[in-house]
């Protein structure tokens, strides 16, 4: 019997629903408690779409656009300090809505987009932590 992929499903079914798990969306995706349902892409995405995207080692990531460029999109999860170059064709679906406590929050939910626009303003508040904590790690190994 094959194994269905989440790009299967989503062709199949218009949607896919998944827990979330993983700490790289904190703190708006908690870890095993929330889910998320992705829908197939239609047309470019644009800035603070939360896209789900496939890497070519297979694993599949949840990582919101900071940038739109000619050729790619510029990732990054609201809680990493570092950013990713991906290639439209690596996208498999959008986030169309989350459930977090037993609510459905939309990407027009005006209490959402407060929270999307103040998390990549402080993207680099974020960047700095994580070159701090790199060089914590790296003397402290020395």
């Amino acid at each position: 019997m094959e194994k269905t992929t989440i790009e299967n499903a989503i062709k199949e079914n218009g949607f896919y629903l998944s827990t979330i798990v993983g700490d790289s969306m904190m703190p708006l995706l908690r870890n095993r408690r929330d889910t998320v349902k992705i829908i197939p892409v239609s047309g470019r995405l644009k800035k603070y779409d939360l896209p789900l995207y496939k890497r070519p080692d297979g694993k599949y990531v949840l990582h919101r656009i900071v940038k739109v460029k000619k050729d790619h999109y510029v990732i990054s999860g609201d809680n990493r300090g570092w950013r990713e170059k991906v290639p439209f064709d690596w996208v498999i679906g959008v986030t169309d809505l989350i459930y977090r406590d037993q609510k459905e929050i939309t990407a027009d939910n005006r209490e959402y987009v407060a929270y999307v626009k103040k998390t990549c303003r402080k993207y680099w508040i974020r960047r700095v932590k994580h070159i701090i904590k790199k060089c914590k790690l790296c003397i402290k190994n020395r």
